[in-house]
This record gives C-alpha cells, structure tokens and sequence, in this order.
C-alpha cells in the first residue's frame, strides 16, 4: 500500500516544484507510473485480504477501485491541459496539487478496513471536489451547484457517523473482518432496521439512488473536465462500493427493507433515460445516463447475490471509463464550439473524422454492445435480478431499450445532420485527445479477455 501512497503523496512537490515549461509532462508521466504500479493489485487470490497493514487492505471488492483510481489521475491531468492553457503557472500548480489531493483519500476510502477511516476519508473527498467546481467551474452557477453537492452529501452523511458510533459502543470493534465474523450485527428489530437504513443513505446519496440524485447533473454541467471525471468516474463509485461492503456485514437484510431502494433504483433507470432522450446540454444528457447505470449497480447490490456483486463491480469499473470517456468527447467539442447545446454542436463528423470514431466507440460502449466488459456487467445484473423476481425483466428490459435510443441519439445529433452555420473554421484533433481516448478505451477492451480481473470473485 506504501509502494502507491508514498509517490502519490511525492506528486504534490513535483507539481509545486516542477519548472513551467515542464509541469504538464512531469505530473502526467509520474502519475502514470504510479498507475502501472498499481497493476500488481489486480490478481485475484485464494486470500480474502492481502497487503494487510493494521488499517488497510485489498481485496476483490476494492482492488479493482483502487486500479481504477490511479488509472485516472494521469487522464484528468491529461484533459484538463486546453480548459488551463491561458491561466497564469501558479494557478495551474493549485488546479493540479488539488486533483493530487484527492487521490490518497480515494485510495484510502477504497482500501481501508476500518469503518471510521472510511467514513473519513469518504467525507475528505468532498473538499477538493467542491474546490474543483466552485473555483474552475465554467459558468455563474456553479456556486449553487458546489451548494447542492455539499448540503446532499454532508446530511445524508451525519446518519452515517451517528449509526457507526452506535455499532462501535454495540460491537465494540469498527474493524471489517472482525465484524464480517461475528454474528450480523443488525438484526430485525426496528432500531437495527433504522441503523441499516442510515447507514445505506449516505451511499445512495453518493452513487445516487433516483429521488436523490439533484445535484449529480448540476455539479457535472458546472464542473470542469477534470471534475466531472473524478465525480463520474470516481466519487460514484465510492457510493457502490459502500453499500456492497455495509451490506455484506448487515447479515441478511431484514425482510422490506431492500424493497424501496430496489424500486427506486429500477424505476430511476428508465426515468433518467427517458429525461436523455429529450436533454438539450450535451453534458447533462451524460450525467443522466450515469444515473441510470448506476441505478442497477444499486439494484444488484441490494440483493446480495454472489451474481449481483459481480455484476455490479464490473458495471461499476465499466461505467467509470465509459462515462469518463463521453466526458472527456463533450469535453473537445466545448472546446472547439464553445457550446454544449446539442442542436448548435451537430454535423462534426466531416470535420472532425477521428473523433467521430471515437465517438462512435464510446457510445457503443454505452449501449453496452458485445464484446464489451457493459454487456458482461448487464447481462449478468439482469439474470441476478431475474432470479431474484421475474418482474424485474420488464424494467430492465426497457431500461436497456431506453439506454440505445438516448445513446443513439447523442452520436446522431453530434456527428450528423447539416453543419450549423456559425462554424466556419474549427481546430483539428490533436495527439494528447486521441491518447486520452486510447488510454480510455484500451483497458475496456483488454478487460473482457480477462472479466475476472474486475468481476470481485477469487479465482
């Protein structure tokens, strides 16, 4: 765990110290290196933990995450170089030591096998994030969003704590393997019901469960590139991977109480997909299609199925680089039209024709077509959710229909139909865009030669 923490710490003097002309090329090449080191985790063992030191471990459920997130932190440095090109050197070191900052604490959320240092470091998450938006953010509302982002995480959060305190005096340990083997700590009584559902609540604000995912859209319109990579690629994820390790300890969960979050996060899935179909904001249409995705990410883990979680984790590692990728394309389109409008951004694949394949490879990634690592993560949730009640193929089923359309719909409208007549000249794609996409798309396709890398099961 030091061989990561340690460099990822490292980083911020080399972004402090780096000389100007420099400071783009050192970051992004050390925190790929990191990045590489961080392939070690992957393996799957017979060992329910490895790397164990007294607070941290990883194991199949988190090691994924943890690849995931060093995976990124080059790719956000890499797509944030044209939002930063005129701005002075010291406010690109600022912009570049806060997206560092959030990386030791996803790591540490992801890894630790404490409960009060993951609520800690799931907490420290939000200051960076909420910097990242409030002061790089594009447009005036960005301060209400970075309100929105805040006010949602932090009430939903206090339950959290108040609920892991009372487990510390209950049990009187907070350490997870401990309490993976005792008996299920929260039974059926009405106080253990509630406890159960302040714990889920702040984790289905974060992944967002449908009802309370207001201010995903806003903070994604309002965030800069960068943040919009860390918030879909990372801090949702944050919110699957708690409630899969609050559950596990939970016992069988009482009786009704899966029920709610179950319809929520199914009926969710259709909703937002059918708010893409009539979005006109390019990124708000993708900040939707995240909540749809995840809404069966929370479905599968609600059921606690050996099926469901695996799913789950491989939708989750999925949905992270497809949705990062979609950011990153609306993103070089911004950049060159200034409009994130669909109806005056159309027409760019003559143009453009590059990116119009990239496009195109994300968007089928989105629709989750084979051989994608989507289809192994949906086909999987669906037959778990199947299983579970047969009803469910009906949601699924039209969620999954829904999902093609908006998707479909988004490639049409950016790459076809008449240029629009205010763009008369328009800058070519360069080399940095199409080694981010490439650094995207490759472990997507690499992965489904080997699922079980991502799928959160031993060998």
């Amino acid at each position: 765990m030091l061989k990561i923490l340690l460099p990822t710490t490292l980083l911020l003097p080399v972004a402090l110290l780096s000389p100007p002309k420099s400071l783009w090329t050192n970051t992004t090449t050390y925190s790929l290196l990191i990045a590489t080191i961080s392939l070690q985790w992957l393996p799957p063992t017979y060992y329910p933990l490895k790397n164990l030191t007294p607070w941290t471990g990883v194991d199949q459920i988190s090691s994924p995450l943890l690849v995931l997130s060093c995976w990124l932190l080059p790719l956000m440095i890499m797509a944030s170089q044209n939002h930063l090109q005129h701005e002075p050197p010291s406010r690109k070191r600022t912009f570049i030591a806060t997206l560092i900052t959030v990386q030791p604490f996803i790591i540490l959320a992801f890894s630790t096998t404490e409960l009060m240092l993951f609520y800690i470091s799931f907490e420290a998450t939000l200051i960076p994030t909420l910097i990242l938006i409030t002061r790089w953010g594009s447009q005036p509302e960005r301060l209400s969003a970075g309100i929105y982002l805040l006010f949602y995480t932090l009430i939903s959060s206090l339950p959290l704590l108040i609920t892991i305190l009372f487990l510390h005096t209950k049990m009187g340990t907070l350490h997870l393997p401990i309490l993976k083997l005792t008996h299920p700590s929260l039974t059926t009584s009405w106080s253990d019901t509630l406890s159960s559902l302040a714990l889920l609540m702040a984790f289905m604000v974060k992944a967002p469960l449908y009802g309370l995912h207001l201010w995903l859209p806003k903070a994604h319109v309002e965030a800069p590139i960068a943040g919009s990579m860390l918030l879909a690629a990372l801090l949702l994820k944050l919110g699957g991977y708690g409630i899969m390790r609050i559950t596990l300890f939970m016992g069988p969960l009482s009786n009704y109480l899966p029920y709610p979050f179950l319809t929520l996060a199914l009926w969710g899935a259709l909703m937002t997909s059918s708010i893409c179909l009539r979005q006109t904001d390019l990124k708000s249409l993708i900040a939707y299609s995240s909540v749809s995705h995840m809404g069966l990410v929370i479905a599968a883990s609600m059921i606690q199925t050996h099926w469901s979680f695996s799913g789950a984790m491989i939708l989750m590692i999925s949905h992270g680089l497809t949705s990062s990728m979609l950011f990153c394309l609306a993103n070089t389109n911004y950049e060159r039209t200034h409009s994130r409008i669909l109806i005056l951004t159309r027409g760019l694949q003559p143009l453009l024709p590059l990116m119009a394949t990239w496009w195109l490879l994300a968007n089928l990634t989105n629709m989750a077509l084979p051989p994608t690592t989507n289809l192994m993560a949906e086909l999987t949730i669906m037959t778990a959710l199947f299983n579970w009640s047969p009803f469910t193929i009906i949601l699924t089923g039209t969620a999954t229909l829904l999902t093609a359309s908006y998707t479909l719909y988004m490639l049409l409208m950016t790459q076809r139909g008449p240029l629009p007549a205010h763009i008369t000249s328009i800058q070519n794609s360069n080399t940095r865009e199409h080694l981010l996409m490439t650094l995207h798309i490759a472990p997507m396709l690499l992965l489904i030669l080997k699922p079980e890398l991502i799928s959160g099961t031993p060998l």
